[in-house]
């Protein structure tokens, strides 16, 4: 039969708690993530006053060591360049004629669905805020006008959209 582990208070909060069985006689810390940073710190602080750690990272070696590590990985601090970044833009579906609503003027761009999701609560609400209104008609108006500057801004035109005179 196992003997039960005993509990311990936590150095750092002073919460009881059951050490792992694993290092039970030396964990003094629990396993909240707070506990365990703080339990960190102090093995970190512990290690670096010894006396021999104490020049571990200092000296003529260590400049040296640095300086030649530099030499072999040239270009390691730069920045990454903005085609590696950037996006591709996004191809826009026809429109199907067919498929538009008698209550909403027609327009040459696709369905928003199809460009960007309506259900992205932070463009309803950034739009909602620019412009005032909380009716998901305005919103939708705004965020048309919203694609249709970006794609002007981009230099991107959807296929369908060729012939449509330019947003304003």
């Amino acid at each position: 039969m196992s003997i039960k582990p005993r509990r311990r208070k936590c150095l750092c909060c002073k919460r009881a708690f059951t050490p792992d069985y694993r290092n039970e006689r030396h964990q003094r810390y629990c396993s909240d993530p707070r506990c365990r940073r703080i339990s960190r710190l102090a093995s970190q602080r512990r290690w670096r006053r010894k006396p021999e750690n104490l020049d571990l990272d200092r000296g003529e070696h260590q400049v040296h060591r640095v300086q030649e590590w530099r030499q072999s990985h040239p270009g390691y601090w730069k920045q990454k360049s903005r085609s590696s970044v950037e996006s591709q833009p996004i191809a826009c579906e026809p429109v199907n004629p067919e498929q538009r609503s008698r209550n909403v003027p027609g327009s040459d761009l696709p369905p928003l669905r199809d460009v960007w999701s309506l259900k992205n609560p932070v463009l309803v609400g950034l739009i909602s805020m620019v412009t005032g209104s909380t009716l998901r008609d305005d919103i939708d108006a705004t965020l048309r006008q919203v694609v249709c500057r970006g794609q002007n801004i981009l230099g991107l035109e959807a296929p369908e959209t060729t012939n449509a005179k330019p947003c304003v």
